[in-house]
């Protein structure tokens, strides 16, 4: 009986050592920011500027601003000088943070709902310059 007594003691005391030890590791993660967690806008980023690279060095940026760029490739609009910064649902909010963000562009305001993202961006060779852009 003894045994079976201390045996349940052993139990409860490592069962709540562990409980405590998981509940303050979930405090600690629950510190970190997801970035987009702020802006929850998806955004994508078309390279319209005929520069190799643009649109890979522009999505790092943006991301590392907390912005959620979804997808980012190469527009098939020809080359652009000034970058357009297109709303495509909601209000210009998500658009305005990409433009301070970018330092450039210009808003334009083109609603389609079929689309699954709030912001189109079609970098125009402005982007390059803005950000000291090397390929």
């Amino acid at each position: 009986m003894r045994r079976v007594t201390a045996g349940l003691a052993v139990l409860v005391l490592v069962t709540a050592a562990g409980y405590r030890w998981w509940r303050q590791r979930s405090d600690v993660m629950a510190e970190y920011v997801i970035p987009g967690d702020a802006h929850p806008a998806r955004v994508e980023v078309l390279n319209a500027s005929g520069i190799d690279g643009l649109a890979r060095a522009t999505t790092r940026l943006l991301r590392s601003r907390g912005i959620d760029v979804v997808y980012f490739g190469t527009a098939s609009v020809d080359s652009l000088s000034t970058t357009r910064i297109i709303v495509r649902r909601g209000d210009t909010t998500a658009a305005v943070l990409v433009r301070e963000a970018l330092g450039v562009g210009i808003l334009v305001e083109e609603q389609d709902p079929r689309l699954l993202l709030e912001v189109t961006v079609h970098l125009g060779r402005d982007a390059a310059r803005s950000e000291g852009f090397r390929p």
